[in-house]
C-alpha cells in the first residue's frame, strides 16, 4: 500500500501523520488521510505537468 510506505519514508507525509497523531486521531484515520493527501499530490503533479517539489507543500502551511 503506497500510503503505508509514504508514512515511513516520505518526510511530508510523515510530518502530516505526526501532527494528526498528536491531536489523538485513530491510526486508520491517519492512514486514510495520508492516502487522500498522496492522491492530491499526484493529481497536482499530473494536472500541472510539473515534477514533484516538496518545498511547495512545506511553504503552503
Amino acid at each position: 500500500m503506497p500510503a503505508m510506505s509514504a508514512l515511513r519514508h516520505n518526510c511530508i507525509i510523515k510530518q502530516f501523520s505526526q501532527r494528526l497523531s498528536d491531536t489523538g486521531k485513530p491510526k486508520m484515520l491517519i492512514l486514510i488521510a495520508a492516502m487522500r493527501k498522496l492522491l492530491h499530490i499526484i493529481y497536482g503533479v499530473l494536472k500541472h505537468n510539473s515534477p514533484f517539489n516538496p518545498n511547495v507543500l512545506i511553504n503552503q502551511k
